[in-house]
């Protein structure tokens, strides 16, 4: 593909003259604009050199907004027998954001649809490596400007959604601009899916730190292939020798098998777990454990746990769940189980940013006060 040709040969920060060039020459294109998803999930930032001479668009409206969300392309048809195309820029199912052509000849749009598609999804790819090189994408996804500590755990994340043929995984922190502490980290082999939702415990940089530790020695534990519990051993012995107990994550870890849905599972802490199966939204209790670094050479013992093939799991922090209403009430299971219900028919990869939506109704303020995290699993099985 002549376009793919040209991404892999442009320098990092020129994908997006590239892709016009070739999109130019190939289509007789007249604009192309690359649209990247802000970390608050709010806005689709226009990549391009700062100062932005380009208006972000919304997520939840607008031909983009709906490319987005639907994951599908979008034709808005202009005047003069032209077209803009909306494409969704994916990867392995972590939403980026949008590819905004505009085409002549708008009837014969169908025809290349299919090539513009495959174009954006390449494009999608290379962004992800020119990323290891550049900070233009990086710096086209900020509304505003992060925290110290958001830098940190932004940088430390997987991604925010994920899709294999067995499961679905969607995953988004509040406030995007200045979490501390909250965080998630998912990885795939051929026959295992891990995840760890983690609940970081402090403030700021501080925070931040803590839960930089943790899940660097969860991810070198996982690396040299140990099992789950002997995974949170490990990291809880690298925080509790730093911070000798003072400081500790809560973190609840889960190792699904992909052939069968058996997970097996440590639940070091608070993050919490709902389950929606048969239309019926259930909490999920396990034996609790010792939150990592609390103390000396803590003992972890894995718990057995089963999904079936329509299972919504939804995580989440303290963040969400003890969240007080301006009358005191906290938000709480009741609540959660209403907004797990009222989102069922979304995909996962847009159920937290739903949920924390309504989150943000409950609390009665923009601002909360404590870190927000959710994370949605939907398993389909082999």
């Amino acid at each position: 593909m002549v376009a793919e040709r040209a991404l892999r040969t442009a320098a990092p920060h020129e994908l997006l003259d590239a892709v016009r060039r070739v999109l130019l020459e190939q289509y007789a294109a007249e604009s192309v604009e690359l649209f990247l998803a802000d970390y608050s999930l709010t806005l689709l930032q226009p990549v391009s050199v700062l100062p932005h001479t380009l208006e972000p668009v919304s997520v939840h409206s607008g031909p983009a907004g709906r490319a987005f969300g639907a994951q599908q392309p979008v034709v808005e048809t202009l005047g003069e027998g032209r077209a803009r195309v909306h494409l969704p820029v994916t990867v392995r199912g972590d939403r980026l954001g949008v590819l905004s052509v505009t085409v002549p000849g708008g009837g014969r749009v169908e025809e290349c649809l299919a090539e513009l598609a495959e174009i954006a999804e390449v494009l999608g790819h290379e962004v992800i490596v020119a990323e290891r090189d550049t900070d233009l994408y990086m710096q086209a996804r900020r509304k505003d400007r992060l925290t110290l500590a958001a830098e940190m755990q932004w940088q430390l994340l997987p991604g925010r959604s994920c899709a294999r043929p067995e499961y679905e995984l969607g995953a988004q922190l509040e406030p995007a601009y200045a979490i501390f502490g909250d965080n998630f980290d998912w990885s795939l082999t051929a026959d295992h899916l891990m995840l760890y939702v983690t609940n970081g415990m402090g403030e700021g940089i501080e925070a931040s730190l803590l839960t930089n530790l943790a899940i660097n020695a969860l991810r070198n534990a996982r690396r040299a292939g140990l099992s789950i519990a002997d995974q949170a051993a490990l990291a809880d012995q690298a925080v509790y020798a730093h911070y000798r107990g003072r400081c500790y994550v809560s973190v609840l870890m889960l190792d699904f098998e992909l052939a069968t849905g058996r997970a097996r599972v440590v639940d070091a802490g608070s993050p919490r777990l709902l389950r929606l199966r048969g239309g019926v939204v259930e909490p999920v209790r396990f034996e609790e454990q010792l939150p990592l670094g609390m103390f000396e050479e803590t003992d972890y013992v894995a718990q057995e746990f089963q999904v079936e093939p329509g299972d919504r799991l939804i995580f989440v922090s303290d963040g969400v769940y003890a969240v007080a209403s301006p009358e005191g009430e906290p938000y709480g299971d009741t609540a959660l189980t209403r907004a797990i219900q009222a989102t069922r028919l979304l995909p996962a990869a847009e159920v937290p940013r739903a949920v924390l939506r309504e989150l943000t109704g409950h609390r009665g303020r923009p601002v909360p006060d404590d870190d927000a995290l959710v994370v949605c699993l939907d398993w389909r099985g082999r």
